[in-house]
């Protein structure tokens, strides 16, 4: 089981990246926008459950790296290190610019929107790359079951983005006039994601 460190750091971090403005959630909230809350909030259950295909690829991809060897495990959580840093430069060089977009998928089922929202995260290599990177930064070899450390790592990541996605849609009126009238918001949120993830890159390099 995760220790109480492991599981709090991680939601800490889990929280602050999912609310900083990205394309899934700015999608949750231009659905609910045009479409209402509750297909605001499927789309985003959707959106959120999709991680878990990626919490599988991550967990077979290092437990097959760690199985490869020490060095290319090394090799692995450098680059998810980078990759972080790179994440996080890109983050605080961003204006901060929030652009909401409206659904436009037409009238279709919840159940539909909600298929769509797992597609949508599933396919995106991007979030591969970053589960890749950011589960094994919280993952302690000393307390063995690796694989099992980041699958708990991912159902936490899963069902924090549920919470947040569902909240998205729900208060989507109100968030989306914010953001809109409001655009430091986004900056801050694009600020306080970029150091998030500068630091976990830089610790993952230096950690052993």
């Amino acid at each position: 089981m995760l220790t109480p460190e492991q599981f709090f750091g991680f939601l800490l971090a889990a929280v602050l990246i999912t609310a900083s403005p990205g394309p899934d959630n700015l999608m949750v909230l231009g659905m609910g926008l045009s479409k209402g809350r509750r297909h605001g909030v499927a789309f985003g259950l959707g959106c959120a459950l999709g991680c878990l295909s990626h919490t599988a690829l991550a967990v077979i991809g290092v437990s097959a790296v760690i199985a490869a060897s020490p060095m290319a495990f090394l090799a692995l959580r450098i680059g998810g290190g980078l990759y972080l840093i790179w994440l996080g430069l890109q983050a605080l060089r961003s204006r901060g610019g929030v652009q909401v977009v409206r659904g436009g998928l037409g009238d279709q089922s919840l159940a539909r929107l909600f298929f769509k929202g797992v597609f949508a995260n599933a396919i995106n290599p991007k979030v591969v790359l970053f589960f890749l990177s950011f589960l094994p930064q919280f993952v302690v070899p000393a307390n063995g079951q690796i694989g099992w450390q980041m699958a708990q790592l991912g159902l936490v990541f899963t069902v924090q983005a549920a919470i947040l996605f569902s909240l998205l849609g729900l208060f989507s009126g109100s968030i989306g006039q914010r953001l809109q009238k409001t655009p430091r918001i986004g900056l801050w949120l694009d600020r306080i994601a970029g150091v998030v993830f500068v630091g976990l890159g830089l610790r993952l390099i230096v950690s052993r």
